[in-house]
């Protein structure tokens, strides 16, 4: 089993990276393989709503963005990380994560996943808000922790210093761990998919 940990932050070895580290080491401590994929320095635009994705299951735009859909297939699980920029993710996440569920949610569908988020001070629940919002349409299982998932410090010294912060990030590792082993059991044993239904559109003005 393999969890794909996304590091939205410009600083590759930051303190978003810092707090998807302590993440790793519970989900590693517990057998389970994991890779942390940086998306980069550079800006990463949002969606422009062409529709290409949905003729080759690829965004238009070749970039890191792709990188990670042609990684779907092999990972089990998912967490996203971004450090808070005016109570929010960071635009480069922002639209990563917009590209990305447009165009390969049927890719992540019943991988559990989860979100983490890095700030100075303040400004983490509204940017977990924002981040979580793409779990809950997704049909993603969300993976709990014993607080919001939440480091701070103005750099990664400071974030070693979060004891509590980083017992949140362990804590989403172990659960992690765990409910992948639960999902591979139940499907070892014959539990059924959920049902599905054809999805339904509705338009509110006529």
């Amino acid at each position: 089993m393999k969890v794909l940990l996304i590091n939205g932050s410009p600083h590759k070895n930051g303190c978003t990276y810092t707090a998807l580290c302590e993440v790793e080491k519970a989900l590693q401590e517990n057998g389970i393989e994991t890779e942390i994929f940086h998306i980069g320095s550079r800006p990463v635009g949002g969606c422009v709503a062409c529709g290409g994705c949905g003729k080759t299951g690829q965004c238009i735009y070749q970039d890191t963005v792709n990188e990670v859909i042609e990684k779907l297939p092999q990972v089990d699980g998912l967490i996203f990380g971004s450090p808070v920029y005016y109570a929010s993710p960071n635009g480069s996440m922002l639209g990563f994560m917009d590209r990305l569920f447009y165009a390969a949610k049927a890719k992540m569908e019943y991988k559990p996943a989860a979100v983490v988020t890095s700030a100075r001070r303040a400004g983490t629940t509204a940017c977990l808000d924002a981040m979580m919002k793409y779990l809950n349409f997704s049909n993603m299982p969300i993976v709990p922790s014993v607080y919001w998932n939440m480091v701070h410090g103005s750099k990664p010294e400071d974030v070693l210093k979060d004891a509590e912060g980083l017992q949140i990030m362990r804590t989403l590792g172990y659960n992690m761990a765990w409910m992948l082993q639960c999902l591979m059991a139940g499907r070892e044993s014959g539990v059924p998919m959920p049902k599905r239904e054809e999805r339904v559109w509705t338009n509110f003005i006529q």
